[in-house]
């Protein structure tokens, strides 16, 4: 195929250079063929940005042509209608024997865990009026209620044991339970246990995964449809985001947000909490997280951002060396960037986790309890993960840690 290349711009030349056939991925780089002879030049990745052994680029440093066709080629081949080749799915053996004690032993072990970590919540100064059963049992409820999916009334036999078991001092009424779970200072609390009930696993985890995932509500809202001339209602959603650890699925940090709340915007204070306790290698998130801001930030906690690009991204930010970076990164190196961004599947399977065992749904009236229902199954979940690495990597979970309310 031939070409009339007078008065076309490098970019131009680039895009008719990658429909000639020819480009092909080598161990060295991305091989492109000459449009002129025989010759083949070398178009490699170098950490910072492309560069190429022709003429056109050694002499002026600017994007040559072959640059280009190789840019061109990649996009075409890994996001030709706006998605990108997805890689094999890596498949891990499950160790059966440490499965079948954490689940058949889950409950009592899980009872015992919880109460060591409310046991950190600092019971509030008594000042007046009928004195309050103490607070930290008043958490334990909370939380197994949420852990055994049971109403209110049928929960209750759980306390029953728990008292025989002497992990709660006295057995409240469910009513007692419900009105707890409307109080906003637990939120607080809930959210300090979810950090407290991760750092067992502080020196497993370092790569991480960011996500976020809706649950339904029992709550209605309604809009006037001038369409149709009448009034519309739909259920009320709110939304998790999780930043979870990829080898265990721990969550070390979360935000609740309404519904319709953007992901984006949540990032940097999941990184940032999780940046207290752990220490950050690779941090991977879907193409919602991405911008200048969230790259920087992720590259300031010391790690490495495995965020996808949109098909519509370049690599002219002004002023963002590590925007450049990764998406040369991804353009010229993108079987191994996928590879790492693929990572972020496991932040699904922790939402599937936690929606499969205690329910996608949330069952409170308020929305501060249902913040607070959300919360505990979050923390709930991270019990479990806990019980499951203590019987398979013999770790150790101990829990001290004042909290405040």
């Amino acid at each position: 195929m031939e070409f009339d290349l007078k008065g076309l711009s490098r970019e131009e030349r680039g895009r008719l250079l990658a429909r000639k056939s020819g480009i092909s991925k080598t161990e060295l780089g991305w091989s492109v063929p000459s449009q002129t002879d025989n010759n083949l030049y070398l178009v490699r990745f170098d950490g910072c940005g492309p560069t190429c052994n022709c003429k056109d680029y050694q002499i002026r440093d600017v994007k040559c042509k072959h640059i280009h066709a190789v840019e061109f080629h990649i996009m075409r081949e890994v996001d030709k209608n706006g998605s990108v080749t997805v890689t094999k799915k890596v498949m891990y053996s499950q160790k059966w024997t440490a499965y079948n004690t954490s689940q058949t032993n889950e409950k009592l072990v899980l009872m015992k865990l919880l109460k060591d970590l409310a046991s950190n919540v600092k019971q509030p100064e008594y000042k007046f009026g009928r004195p309050t059963l103490p607070f930290s049992d008043m958490v334990f409820g909370s939380v197994m209620k949420i852990y055994s999916t049971f109403s209110l009334r049928r929960f209750i036999s759980d306390m029953k044991i728990a008292k025989e078991m002497g992990l709660v001092d006295k057995v409240p009424c469910y009513s007692t339970i419900s009105n707890f779970m409307n109080r906003e200072e637990l939120t607080s609390i809930l959210r300090q246990l979810i950090q407290l009930s991760s750092l067992p696993l502080k020196e497993v985890e370092e790569d991480f995964a960011i996500d976020s995932s809706g649950f339904s509500t029992s709550r209605f809202a309604r809009w006037f449809d001038h369409k149709w001339g009448k009034e519309t209602k739909y259920r009320v959603w709110i939304k998790a985001h999780l930043c979870s650890g990829v080898k265990t699925n721990i969550v070390t940090s979360v935000e609740i947000t309404e519904g319709t709340e953007h992901d984006t915007k949540q990032l940097p204070a999941l990184i940032q909490e999780t940046a207290k306790n752990f220490n950050l290698s690779e941090v991977s998130a879907d193409k919602a997280y991405s911008s200048k801001k969230n790259l920087a930030l992720i590259d300031e906690a010391g790690a490495v951002p495995f965020i996808l690009f949109k098909k519509n991204a370049t690599d002219k930010r002004v002023g963002s060396y590590i925007w450049k970076k990764m998406y040369h990164y991804f353009m010229y190196k993108h079987d191994e960037f996928l590879n790492h961004y693929h990572k972020r599947s496991n932040a699904e399977t922790v939402f599937h986790m936690i929606k499969t065992k205690f329910k996608g749904d949330l069952r409170s009236k308020c929305k501060t309890a249902q913040i607070n229902e959300l919360l505990c199954k979050v923390l709930c979940h991270n019990i479990c993960v806990i019980i499951q690495e203590i019987m398979e990597l013999g770790i150790k979970a101990e829990f001290q840690m004042e909290i405040s309310n």
